[in-house]
């Protein structure tokens, strides 16, 4: 049987929460049924792309995000979609540009356009302001609406009925398992350290000063604690010279992209998420699957809380509230909550098959018109 072919529409596939939920759906999904190729917006290589080759789908490469001329990428969508008629669904997770290449897919006859909303908000700058416009156009050319939670869902669709696809996770593959810590502790010479982390890119978004006025608020009082800092992005440079001017250079571990980052979990105490908007993190839920305390801001949807291991904190009471609030769970000893996970409906297995189904059956539709 010819697998159906799904064109997934991304920036790019860097190891980041939006790639990472892919990457997890495409890797348990019965690819003799369902296939997955990509239309990305850089012409470079990133994290992904060796493994989605090997998985055997296709990449074709676009280069608006690295030039942002709108005219040359209308041309370019439109003449992939003309060369492209083999798709017959497209899944968009770029809602910015979504009007753009869905309008191009539908000129093109491709006859399942999926849009999925992936946030809860726009950044409060130029740059977002301008997004936040693209969005009420996202949805003119899209014919079937998912979102990572029911939060996401209605700021992008308001009420338009929408599909919630979970942010599934390896549950194994994150569980807490203490001879791993104990391992992975060594390794990163914090033995001896309560250890706070953070995983995801270094933008506006993900809030790293708010993190670094935290982290040094609780160092003050706690001077045997390290901060791990996971991930790269625009404001990396930026991030690294606020460490140094904070005086928290030996303090702080910036360790860059892992393939290992299941392991960075084990060694955490304390995960922080203070950002600004979310839809569903992926990475709040890998830091539960680890049995770890994980602090995150109240922009973030409630939906997260899958386990107790989660608190929501304004950002408006400060880092020193923050700083105080960690304090309150020092002693607290990790645990195995996989289980728990597994039962609230992020387990991969089960939710890469009900996205797969739901391809076939909207084939199945479609072909019976």
């Amino acid at each position: 049987m010819t697998p159906i072919r799904v064109l997934q529409v991304v920036p790019n596939m860097h190891a980041a929460g939006l790639e990472t939920l892919i990457m997890n759906m495409y890797r348990n999904i019965d690819r003799n049924k369902v296939q997955f190729d990509f239309l990305v917006h850089y012409k470079q290589r990133y994290f992904y792309d060796d493994e989605i080759e090997a998985l055997g789908g296709k990449i074709y490469r676009l280069s608006f995000r690295e030039d942002n001329n709108i005219i040359k990428y209308l041309k370019d969508v439109d003449s992939f979609f003309s060369k492209h008629g083999e798709y017959k669904i497209i899944h968009g997770h770029m809602a910015s540009t979504a009007y753009f290449y869905l309008r191009a897919a539908k000129k093109h006859n491709i006859p399942i356009r999926i849009l999925h909303s992936h946030n809860t908000s726009t950044e409060k700058t130029l740059k977002g302001k301008i997004k936040k416009q693209m969005l009420k156009l996202s949805t003119l050319y899209a014919n079937k609406y998912f979102a990572c939670s029911i939060v996401s869902g209605e700021f992008l669709y308001g009420k338009k009925k929408f599909e919630v696809i979970n942010n599934a996770i390896n549950v194994e593959y994150f569980a807490f398992d203490p001879e791993e810590r104990a391992l992975i502790r060594k390794e990163l010479n914090v033995d001896d350290y309560l250890v706070l982390g953070h995983i995801g890119r270094f933008s506006t978004q993900k809030n790293h000063k708010f993190l670094l006025k935290v982290f040094s608020e609780f160092l003050k009082t706690n001077p045997d604690t390290r901060l791990l800092l996971v991930g790269e992005g625009e404001l990396e440079n930026k991030i690294k010279t606020e460490i140094s001017e904070s005086g928290i250079g030996n303090e702080v571990m910036l360790l860059g992209v892992r393939k290992d980052v299941n392991r960075i979990y084990q060694a955490l105490d304390f995960f922080l998420l203070p950002s600004l908007f979310e839809g569903l993190p992926v990475v709040g839920i890998e830091s539960q699957i680890s049995g770890t305390v994980s602090i995150v801001s109240d922009k973030i949807t409630k939906e997260l809380k899958i386990t107790d291991l989660v608190s929501f904190l304004p950002l408006e009471n400060g880092a020193d509230y923050w700083s105080q609030y960690i304090k309150n769970y020092r002693n607290y000893q990790k645990k195995d909550v996989s289980q728990q996970i597994k039962n609230s409906g992020y387990e991969i297995k089960n939710e890469a098959n009900k996205l797969m189904q739901y391809y076939i059956d909207l084939c199945s539709v479609n072909n019976s018109k």
